[in-house]
């Protein structure tokens, strides 16, 4: 099984991933562990995607492409994976298509976790951190003990910069106008499984496998 994994922040998609790997027994491809991979084992390809990351740039998606060629030809590979954080845009949804063609394959799936924005803010803005040990806690679904203070090594928590609703409403927004031309492009294809991303993550995971059941 192929799937391509879409979700806002705060959807919980790391929850699921983490989900479907263990009952599928399928690898994660990331788009970010991969460049990180291959930097650090020196290959042609990561020699590449150094000169950019080094600048500061992007890396260009004809070289996140031919990373991926490499990683899904991979022994693990063979059953299936998981696409996390790739494609991101439709020119590099267009890129796998062409490249799952050249191998005589293609996606099964596009799995994309819906949740109403304010339940996304209410989510994210709420995660506190300890400073000290990085335990994570959230102050509606898991508070400490004590407000402010680790339960595990009495750290004071707090939070991100980027956990504030102003911040979360703008990264919501980028993510809707990368996203919204991604679905429509997969929709075409027939694709799409949406999934209501509220309630209990063991429910979501129910309803992402009897939407996979039917591919």
């Amino acid at each position: 099984m192929k799937l391509v994994l879409l979700g806002p922040p705060g959807a919980g998609k790391g929850t699921q991933a983490k989900m479907l790997i263990e009952k599928y027994q399928l690898p994660q491809i990331s788009t970010g562990d991969i460049l990180r991979q291959a930097v650090k084992d020196g290959t042609p390809l990561g020699k590449g995607a150094k000169t950019y990351m080094d600048q500061g740039k992007l890396v260009p998606d004809d070289l996140i492409v031919n990373l991926i060629k490499e990683r899904i030809k991979a022994e693990d590979c063979k059953a299936g994976y998981i696409f996390d954080g790739f494609p991101r845009t439709v020119a590099q949804a267009e890129a796998l298509d062409s490249l799952l063609a050249s191998l005589a394959t293609q996606l099964d799936a596009v799995v994309s976790i819906n949740v109403p924005e304010d339940e996304l803010v209410k989510r994210l803005s709420g995660r506190r951190t300890c400073k000290n040990c990085g335990a994570l806690y959230h102050m509606l679904y898991t508070p400490p003990v004590k407000e402010g203070i680790c339960d595990k090594c009495g750290g004071s928590l707090f939070q991100r910069s980027d956990d504030n609703e102003a911040t979360i409403r703008q990264r919501l927004s980028v993510y809707r106008e990368q996203t919204a031309p991604l679905i429509a492009y997969y929709t075409k294809q027939a694709l799409v499984k949406a999934i209501p991303g509220t309630g209990d993550p063991e429910e979501i995971f129910a309803k992402v496998c009897q939407a996979l059941s039917n591919t």
